[in-house]
């Protein structure tokens, strides 16, 4: 269940974040700065805020009990500071190879697809690693929303180990190795990309 919520809120995430940072990067649409203070808000406000309406929609909506309504509210918690990742990378890239593909006949997305993703993956997988961290721990939302034992991902089988009266440690131990184990590979393996997509500003020739 947990990796189903993390390649499902990865790929809506980053499909969403690339092209919204693209578009303030490169294209100033109208209305670039309201989009910004939009995006901001987003990070700034606590996410317990307005679960409760939330709660209510997806009960509405049909989607509680569902990885796809998790998914869905995942993107959105994460989005905003993706775009913003995203967008600072972005803003870095030659300017000149824009318009040099405008010249040749390229439209907005072959531009996107042809020079600003093959230019931009360091921090394409820095944002995946961040938002995947950040799904996979995620525990509130996961609680609220998923109530059928069939469908909770692995941060609230951890919690129901612990009750009131008796706490088994053999299964919390044994459940939080599995919940660091796959997080701690994948930081091991990917740590340079993941510190140079944090870090680098500097322009891919």
């Amino acid at each position: 269940n947990s990796f189903k919520l993390v390649i499902g809120s990865v790929f809506l995430c980053l499909a969403v974040s690339l092209l919204a940072g693209f578009s303030l990067a490169k294209l100033n649409p109208k209305g670039s700065t309201i989009i910004a203070i939009y995006l901001l808000v987003g990070i700034s406000i606590p996410a317990q805020l307005y679960i409760l309406p939330l709660f209510l929609l997806w009960k509405e909506l049909s989607l509680l009990n569902t990885h796809l309504g998790l998914i869905i509210i995942y993107s959105a918690l994460n989005a905003p500071f993706a775009t913003f990742l995203i967008r600072s990378y972005m803003i870095r890239l030659p300017d000149e190879l824009f318009e040099a593909s405008k010249l040749d006949g390229a439209n907005t997305f072959q531009m996107f697809f042809r020079i600003a993703i093959p230019l931009s993956w360091p921090v394409i997988l820095t944002a995946g690693l961040i938002i995947g961290l950040a799904v996979w721990n995620e525990f509130l939302f996961a609680l609220t929303f998923i109530t059928d034992q069939n469908f909770k991902p692995i941060a609230t089988i951890l919690f129901s180990f612990q009750s009131r009266f008796e706490n088994n440690y053999a299964l919390v131990s044994a459940s939080a190795i599995m919940m660091v184990a796959p997080i701690a590979i994948l930081f091991m393996i990917f740590q340079r990309r993941f510190i140079s997509g944090l870090t680098s500003g500097g322009l891919k020739e």
